[in-house]
């Protein structure tokens, strides 16, 4: 039986520990694209496609806003805390009344979805209400979806608590289970529905997955002797600071979903498709952000936290500096990547059956305007914590309003000319606000202070992008298997380029001089 009384666990550092997110996080997001492409084949960018995505976005907004967003930012700090400073029955009776507390609450919101789905679906897409049919898809489709935040928020609390033993790896492979259930529904359920009804079958695949997710952790805090016996607990204190913690985390935490929703709802007023370009946008942006930069976000939180109840400043600050060091390393040739494969990558991932050459260029339209955003969108995922660390919610919330008023202002501004391009660039405008004023936020107040050797970090990562850029452009344009050729070939003539990007960018680094003592903490 593992002993959860010590109160440092091993821990092969914060790269090893990365490295086992991003990797299950990588596994993830592969079959995500997989799902993506099962599901663009299937429904093109149909009504019936919009309908789901809004169905969908709805409760992953909800997810993200409480569960994976501002509750995890102020529950892993406590519990850190707890375990820290207190007794393993302290700690115990924490997690007993945060899971029943957070359960009734779920509880109650869900309820409210399903039976207020229609209104649901009239304030975040009212575009919907000029096509009936596609309205009532939606609404259907969102009492399918909607109990699955009530599941996936249980889950994330799970994760929480195996994040702060340290446990990275389980909570990581959970969002497999999302793609197997999507991709699952889509093969077999889909011909037990009507052809303008198929999407119905992916909602009962989100529904699926919601309760298996949950399931599949419990197992894995029963053997940290952590599984919750739910307890109503308001009063208590520890759930009073998390709940005290959480209301501005609300806004501060997730203010990219809130940005990705207010898009949506402009979008829902364009031409039909539009949702649709900007969800697969939103999935190719999601790559990077979710395999490194959530990755690093979730492993230096529970640290950042230990060190802030150690009075550990300068550790803090060092730690903060890594992140930010190795989100630019890697978002770079991210986003210059997404950026000149624009086309190359949707077409191989995408350009089937009913999804056209019209929807790629569409979507790498606004997949070119997203991926000028990137950096910055990962930065917040590394900077955030840096003030959720210390129980500060109310700065990042601040910032959080402040960035999102202006989404909504340059949307507002770019939308009518650009259409679902101005939204994809009004977030990537929105994002480097956000995370400049987090960055100015923590220099400010004397929490980070930049270690030695940033200017010649910033040379090596220029050049080298740069080199890669050229390269990858020049190899794009020696064939015409994007319009001619089948998945395969555009696929295997894809990855020659992706493999010959790295390797350029690789090279070019070390070429300049960096090592791999450049990448430990």
């Amino acid at each position: 039986m593992t002993d959860t009384t010590e109160k440092s666990p091993k821990n092969a550092g914060l790269l090893a520990s990365t490295a086992v997110v991003a990797t299950m996080t990588m596994l993830s997001r592969v079959l995500g694209l997989v799902r993506d492409v099962v599901i663009a084949r299937m429904l093109g960018a149909s009504a019936g496609a919009d309908a789901f995505f809004v169905a969908l976005k709805i409760p992953n907004f909800l997810r993200r806003l409480f569960a994976e967003g501002a509750f995890n930012q102020a529950f892993v700090p406590v519990l850190s805390e707890y375990r820290n400073k207190g007794s393993m029955a302290a700690t115990k009776l924490l997690v007993d009344r945060v899971a029943g507390t957070l359960g009734g609450t779920l509880m109650l919101v869900t309820l409210l979805g399903v039976v207020g789905a229609p209104v649901v679906i009239w304030v975040f897409a009212p575009g919907f209400g000029d096509d009936p049919a596609k309205r009532a898809l939606a609404v259907e489709m969102l009492r399918l979806t909607f109990p699955y935040l009530f599941f996936i928020a249980l889950t994330a609390f799970a994760g929480g608590i195996l994040n702060t033993w340290n446990r990275f790896a389980v909570p990581a492979f959970t969002p497999v289970l999302l793609n197997l259930s999507l991709i699952g529904s889509a093969l077999y359920l889909t011909p037990y529905f009507a052809e303008d009804r198929m999407a119905v079958a992916l909602a009962w695949g989100v529904l699926i997955a919601g309760v298996v997710q949950m399931l599949f952790q419990l197992p894995f805090l029963a053997r940290l002797n952590l599984m919750p016996v739910p307890r109503m607990g308001w009063r208590d204190p520890g759930v009073r600071r998390i709940m005290t913690l959480m209301a501005p985390a609300l806004f501060g935490a997730s203010i990219y979903q809130l940005n990705s929703l207010v898009n949506t709802v402009l979008a829902s007023l364009l031409e039909t498709g539009s949702v649709t370009w900007l969800y697969y946008t939103d999935r190719l942006i999601e790559l990077p952000l979710g395999i490194f930069a959530v990755a690093i976000g979730t492993v230096i939180l529970p640290s950042l936290s230990a060190k802030h109840a150690d009075a550990s400043a300068e550790a803090f600050s060092r730690t903060l500096d890594w992140a930010m060091r190795m989100v630019l390393l890697i978002g770079l040739p991210a986003a210059l990547a997404l950026a000149v494969l624009a086309e190359p990558v949707l077409a191989t991932l995408f350009q089937y059956g009913e999804f056209t050459a019209f929807d790629v260029a569409k979507t790498a339209a606004s997949l070119r305007a997203y991926s000028a955003g990137l950096l910055a969108a990962m930065l917040i995922k590394v900077l955030a914590p840096g003030f959720y660390a210390r129980q500060d919610t109310r700065t990042p919330v601040k910032i959080g309003v402040v960035a999102m008023l202006a989404n909504m202002a340059f949307g507002a501004l770019l939308v009518w000319e650009l259409r679902h391009v101005g939204l994809a660039t009004a977030m990537a405008l929105s994002a480097w606000l956000n995370a400049g004023l987090l960055y100015l936020g923590l220099r400010r107040g004397g929490i980070y202070q930049p270690l030695k050797g940033w200017s010649m970090h910033w040379l090596r990562m220029g050049l080298a992008g740069a080199a890669m850029a050229a390269g990858t452009y020049w190899l794009s344009l020696q064939t015409q298997v994007w319009t001619e050729a089948g998945v395969w070939q555009r696929a295997g003539w894809l990855s020659l380029i992706v493999v010959s990007g790295l390797a350029i960018y690789g090279v070019s680094l070390v070429v300049l001089g960096l090592r791999l003592r450049h990448l430990r903490r």
